[in-house]
This record gives C-alpha cells, structure tokens and sequence, in this order.
C-alpha cells in the first residue's frame, strides 16, 4: 500500500465489517468503499481535482471519514479546520449543518454541508448528493510524494502517512478483525494513522467514538465500545480496553 487511496481498491470490497461510527451502526468494507467512491465523486462534482485542497470538520463519524477518503482519493490534500480553510479558499468546505452559519467561504470555495439541509441555497447538501451520486471509481493520478494532510504546520505526504500506519500496525499487532477504537479528533495526521489507516489497511475495524466528552457510549447492542486498541489523545483517562496509543507520544509527521 503506496498511498491512502490503495484502501479503496475494488477488490477489497468485501462484507467483512470496516467502520463503526459514533452512534453504533457498521458499515462493511464493501459500504465503505463504495460510498468513499461516491464522496469523490461529490468533490469532483463541486472542483476538487489533484492538487486542490479540502476542508473536513475534525470531529470522527461517517460523513467526515467518507470525506477524507473521497479527498485523498483523488489525490487532493485534507485540512482538518473548516474556518482556516473557508479563508485560505481551499476549493471546498465539508461541515456539520449546524456550523454552516460560522462558515464564511472565500470566493471560488464550495462549503457543503451534512446532517440536514442547508438554510443557504448556494450550499451543497451533502447527503442528498451523495447517496444520488455514481458509485463508479473516479479517475487520479497519485504518488506517495502528494500532500494528503495540510495544516498550520505543513504537509504530510501519502507515503508518510501510510508507512506510520504500517508501522503502528506491526508494532501493536493490528491485523484483520482487530478493532481500534478511535477517542480523539482527526486533526491530528498520527490518529489517522493509527486509529483509521493503519486498521483499515489490515482488514480490522474503526470504531469512531470521537473526544471522551463527546463519545457515545451506546451501540446497538446497548454495551460501551471495546476493542483491541484505544487511540487517544493524552487527555482520556485509562480506557477499558488492554491497550492504547497516546497519539501525543508518537513522532511527529508533519513539520
């Protein structure tokens, strides 16, 4: 696996289960791939090509984890910061509806919008877009070198990326069926790494629970979470799971 969009490959589509977002439902990795196809083909819709830039909300569920794989899919780089990026004119905005009022896009930024309908009619509906779009593999051209993650601080490269996932993956023994339960934001590329890249590149599950404050706690069977490994951020006390990765302890990978 060269670069993030490796994970969508079609033949990986299977009904094994990949995600598990915030309020319990699963998705299979043939859900998650072909919807993550549809997200692409939503930026494409609304200007994102190689080379453009994206601006997801951070918070961990299923529209903002569809997003970053569109994105990076076609090989355009994420920033996780909505504000910074509606100033910056990244070419477009993904946001919680509720936030659509605080987002004030440069010109020439799409914002769209999830979790609703938009009150603006020059924002996209996200949902209605992408469950109507095509399921087809949009087309890209990407190399390891490209930028996938974009922040104050720099760039993080598909390659970087994916070889910290690889890494964390042989150091802690994430294989297929592992379930690595995710506590903090996507703002940080490392918690992608460990709590996205690294499982889904395995054959494990992401279970999105997001900050401590704000997870939820039920799933459908009414039990708390639980998994091989619990990614945090160094501000969640020790969870019940036998083991976590502070992400504030790994090497930095942007700079």
């Amino acid at each position: 696996m060269d670069v993030v969009g490796d994970l969508l490959a079609r033949d990986r589509r299977s009904r094994d289960p990949a995600l598990v977002t915030p309020d319990g439902s699963e998705r299979t990795a043939h859900d998650l791939i072909t919807n993550a196809y549809k997200a692409a083909n939503v930026l494409r819709y609304l200007g994102v090509r190689e080379g453009s830039t994206v601006a997801i909300d951070p918070t961990p569920g299923l529209h903002t984890a569809l997003a970053f794989l569109g994105a990076a899919g076609l090989g355009a780089a994420v920033r996780f910061d909505p504000t910074a990026g509606a100033e910056a004119g990244d070419r477009v905005v993904v946001v919680p509806v509720a936030a659509e009022p605080t987002i004030d896009p440069s010109p020439g930024t799409n914002l769209t919008a999830f979790g609703g309908p938009p009150e603006r009619p020059e924002t996209t509906h996200w949902e209605q877009e992408l469950w109507s779009e095509n399921p087809a593999t949009p087309p890209s051209t990407v190399s390891p070198d490209d930028p996938v993650v974009r922040d104050d601080r720099g760039t993080v490269s598909h390659g970087r990326l994916v070889g910290a996932a690889a890494a964390v993956a042989t150091d802690r023994g994430i294989d297929a069926g592992t379930r690595v339960v995710l506590r903090t934001s996507f703002a940080d590329p490392r918690a992608l790494a460990v709590g996205v890249i690294a499982p889904l590149s395995a054959g494990g599950v992401v279970v999105l629970e997001g900050r401590p404050e704000k997870a939820t706690k039920e799933t459908e069977t009414g039990s708390e979470p639980r998994g091989d490994l619990a990614v945090v951020d160094g501000a969640d006390a020790d969870p019940p799971e036998p083991a976590r990765v502070d992400v504030a302890s790994l090497p930095a990978l942007d700079g």
